[in-house]
């Protein structure tokens, strides 16, 4: 498998039997400055890898087994193969989500069936030495529903550049930051609530330091602005799409144009692609456009040098869209390429 001079290697996370699923592993795509997308092949095979993250400078590949309930390091070993890197270590239920740390020190996975939030310390190969579990989430909004208990449900982590770990919690709708300490794992710094039933999902940091959260409930973008002292505080939360949410729709991936004056959120269910103007260094966001995401179930998607990117999962296939420079709006598909239930698009470089 080769990847061209001009061209981007993109890792494809994908579920497997083991999750009903139709992937088989890690599969490698390659995307050319024309939009185009040529398959390269399966990477390594693997159990429901459903999301990806990379070594910041080391050629590593961490993965999760959402079935499997383990994080696992991979070594690339040519243009575009993989192997498994150590044993796999154990996660929790439904491990759904992994980030490195932009130094190399650690990964946090978070698991939507048990809510664990867990960091795992790295060597200097890149190589998992520990396991550490941070504090349960506590449901912030009990005294309004003090019969319904709700389960914890961890889904994502973001690295901030203070070196400290945002994670949000779909099921109890919090956004937690963490302090990082090492050999003890995360310790809990503050917490933000957002709106009962919400359930915030995934995350991206705009340039001025304001944090993007998408909702799968509510289908609703976050604004979180830090304040003088290091804490982050709710700004505003408005709807993805100014059509509003359609039965059976829920939130996804949300993604930012390199200038940040754009905001992309995938919606699974009506399979769109909701484009949100961003002003006021991320304070301010408006739904102008939304576009059908060219496939079924778009679980994930990613933005790159004037190009998205949608990983479908159901219609076992990746769209590449051109976005207009000046609308923001994604035009297309322009290319697409057939893979088993593709869940994470993580370049290589």
């Amino acid at each position: 498998m080769t990847v061209g001079d001009q061209a981007t290697l993109i890792w494809v996370g994908s579920y497997t039997a083991d999750r009903n699923g139709q992937g088989e592993g890690i599969v490698a795509l390659s995307a050319d400055n024309d939009g185009q997308l040529t398959p390269l092949g399966l990477a390594t095979t693997a159990n429901s890898p459903s999301f990806l993250a990379l070594h910041p400078t080391l050629p590593v590949v961490y993965a999760v087994a959402e079935e499997g309930k383990t994080v696992r390091a991979y070594r690339r070993t040519g243009d575009a193969e993989l192997e498994a890197f150590g044993d796999p270590w154990p996660a929790g239920e439904a491990s759904c989500h992994v980030a490195a740390d932009p130094h190399g020190r650690f990964l946090v996975a978070t698991c939507w069936g048990d809510g664990q939030v867990i960091l795992y310390e790295l060597d200097d190969d890149g190589a998992i030495t520990s396991r550490a579990s941070a504090a349960a989430a506590v449901d912030p909004h009990t005294a309004t529903s003090p019969d319904e208990k709700r389960p914890s449900r961890a889904h994502s982590s973001l690295m901030l550049p203070d070196g400290r770990v945002m994670t949000t919690d779909l099921g109890h709708d919090l956004v937690r930051v963490w302090q990082y300490a090492p050999g003890e794992g995360l310790k809990p710094d503050h917490h933000v609530i957002l709106p009962q039933g919400s359930g915030p999902r995934h995350m991206v940091r705009h340039h001025s330091g304001t944090v993007l959260v998408n909702t799968e409930y509510s289908v609703e973008v976050a604004s979180l602005r830090m304040e003088p002292d290091g804490a982050y505080v709710l700004a505003s939360m408005v709807p993805a799409s100014a059509a509003g949410v359609k039965n059976g729709d829920s939130g996804a991936e949300i993604a930012l144009s390199p200038d940040g004056g754009f905001a992309y959120v995938g919606v699974r269910g009506s399979n769109r692609i909701c484009v949100l103007k961003v002003a006021n260094g991320g304070a301010e966001l408006e739904p102008v456009a939304e576009v059908p995401c060219g496939g079924e179930w778009p679980r994930h998607h990613l933005v790159r040098e004037g190009w998205l990117y949608v990983a479908h999962e159901r219609s076992n296939d990746v769209v590449s869209f051109r976005i207009d420079p000046e609308t923001g709006v994604p035009e297309g598909p322009v290319s697409r390429v057939e893979t088993g239930s593709p869940s994470v698009l993580i370049p290589a470089v």
